[in-house]
C-alpha cells in the first residue's frame, strides 16, 4: 500500500529543496552501492535498488515531482504498477546508468564522439639504477619496442592508392546502439563498434608493409634523465612516447619505473638516511675523531668521552635531495656502537685487567659475588 511506503526524499537521502544536480549524485550513490551486479544474490539490497530507482523516478522529473511534494504516493496510485506501484514505462535511465555502469567497470563515460582523436594509451618500462644515482640523478638509456607510423600508408593502414572507407556495421560513428527492455522501461547501451574498433572507418585493401594497422613495431633508444633524490617504485614521465593516438589524437606517454638497489651502508626513509658505525672502547671511553662513511664521503666526527652504545647523532644536509629542491637536502643519522674485540693479545689483557683495577675492580667484585653466592648455597644445605 501507498502508505507503507517510505517517504521519496528519505530514501535519496535528501531535503525537499534539493537542487535536481543533488538529487542525480544522491541516487548515483545509492545505486552504485545496491545494484544487483555488484550484489549478487543479495535480496535485501535489490530491493534498497528498486526502491531508489522508484523515487529517482519521481523526483528527477520535475511535474511528477510537483504531484508528489502536493499528494505525496496518493498521486500515482492509480499508475499502471497499481495498488501503490509506479510505472517507470519511458522513463530515461541511460545518462544515469551510463555514469554508474562506467565507475562500475572502470571504463568511465564515453564520450558522445568515439570515433573523434582519442589520445593513444601509456607505455610502461623499469630501469635499475643504484643507490647513489637515486640520491644524486643520473642519465639512463632504455630500449623499448615503440609503434612507429608506416612509411608506405603513411598510417592510413590502406593500400597505396586506396583509402579507408566507412564502416557499414556503425554507419561511420564508431559505436553501436542497442536498446533493450527492463525493468526500468527502454534502455540504451552504447558500444564501440567491433568491426572499425571506434574509428568509423574499415580498411578494404590493407597495406603489405604494415598489414594494416598504420603502424610498424620499431625498437628505439630512450634516453631518461633520472632527477635526483627519486626513490625506489617512483616513475618518471616521458611525454608523447607512448601508443600511437586514434584518429588523429596525441600519443600516450611512456612510464618508466625506477628500480633503486640496495646499499651495504646506507637505508633510505624518505629524504633521510641511515647507518651504523663501529668505535672502539677507548673511544668510546676517551673521545676523540671518528670516520663516518656518508653519501658525500668519508667526515671526521668528534665524539664526546664517555659516548654510549647506541646514541645516535644527526649529519645535517647529509641525506637525500628534495625532488622538488634538490639544493634542499635530508639528514643523516648515524647509530655508534661499541666495537668489543673477540680476540686479544697476553699483553692486552693484561693491560685491560690492570685498567679495571683502576676503574673499580669490576672483575674482582663479580668474582666475590660468585663466591658469596656458593658459601651461601652450602650453608643452606
Amino acid at each position: 500500500m501507498a502508505e507503507q511506503k517510505r517517504d521519496y526524499y528519505e530514501v535519496l537521502g535528501v531535503s525537499k529543496t534539493s537542487s535536481d544536480d543533488e538529487i542525480k549524485k544522491a541516487y548515483r550513490k545509492l545505486a552504485k552501492k545496491y545494484h544487483p551486479d555488484m550484489n549478487p544474490g543479495d535480496k535485501e539490497a535489490e530491493v534498497k535498488f528498486k526502491e531508489a530507482s522508484e523515487a529517482y523516478a519521481v523526483l528527477s522529473d520535475a511535474e511528477k515531482r510537483r504531484q508528489y511534494d502536493q499528494f505525496g504516493h496518493a498521486a500515482f496510485e492509480g499508475g499502471a504498477g497499481g495498488g501503490g506501484g509506479f510505472d517507470f514505462s519511458g522513463m530515461d535511465f541511460g545518462d544515469i546508468f551510463g555514469d554508474i555502469f562506467g565507475d562500475i567497470f572502470g571504463g568511465g563515460r564515453r564520450s558522445a564522439n568515439s570515433n573523434g582523436p582519442r589520445r593513444g594509451a601509456n607505455l610502461r618500462a623499469a630501469v635499475r639504477i643504484t643507490f647513489e644515482e637515486a640520491v644524486f640523478g643520473c642519465e639512463k638509456e632504455i630500449e623499448i619496442v615503440l609503434k612507429e607510423e608506416c612509411a608506405t600508408c603513411h598510417g592510413t593502414g590502406a593500400k597505396p592508392g586506396t583509402t579507408p572507407v566507412s564502416c557499414g556495421k556503425c554507419g561511420g560513428k564508431g559505436k553501436i546502439i542497442y536498446t533493450q527492455q527492463s525493468l526500468f522501461g527502454t534502455m540504451q547501451n552504447v558500444q564501440t563498434c567491433p568491426d572499425c574498433h571506434g574509428t568509423g572507418k574499415v580498411v578494404k585493401e590493407k597495406c603489405s608493409d604494415c598489414h594494416g594497422t598504420g603502424y610498424k613495431s620499431v625498437k628505439k633508444r630512450i634516453q631518461v634523465s633520472v632527477p635526483a633524490g627519486i626513490d625506489d617504485g617512483q616513475s618518471i614521465r616521458i611525454r608523447d612516447k607512448g601508443e600511437p593516438g586514434v584518429n588523429g589524437g596525441p600519443r600516450g606517454d611512456l612510464l618508466v619505473e625506477v628500480v633503486v638497489s640496495r646499499h651495504p651502508i646506507f637505508t633510505r626513509r624518505d629524504m633521510d638516511l641511515f647507518s651504523t658505525v663501529s668505535m672502539s672502547y677507548a673511544q668510546a671511553t676517551l673521545g676523540g675523531e671518528l670516520r663516518i662513511h656518508t653519501i658525500d664521503g668519508d667526515v671526521l666526527y668528534d665524539i664526546k668521552p664517555g659516548t654510549q652504545t647506541d646514541t645516535r647523532i644527526r649529519l645535517k644536509g647529509k641525506g637525500v635531495p628534495s625532488l622538488r629542491n634538490k639544493d634542499y637536502r635530508g639528514d643523516h643519522y648515524v647509530t655508534l656502537v661499541v666495537d668489543v674485540p673477540t680476540t686479544l693479545s697476553a699483553e692486552a689483557k693484561e693491560a685491560l685487567r690492570k685498567f679495571d683495577e683502576l676503574a673499580g675492580n669490576s672483575l674482582k667484585s663479580e668474582d666475590k659475588k660468585d663466591n658469596d653466592t656458593k658459601k651461601k648455597k652450602k650453608k643452606f644445605f
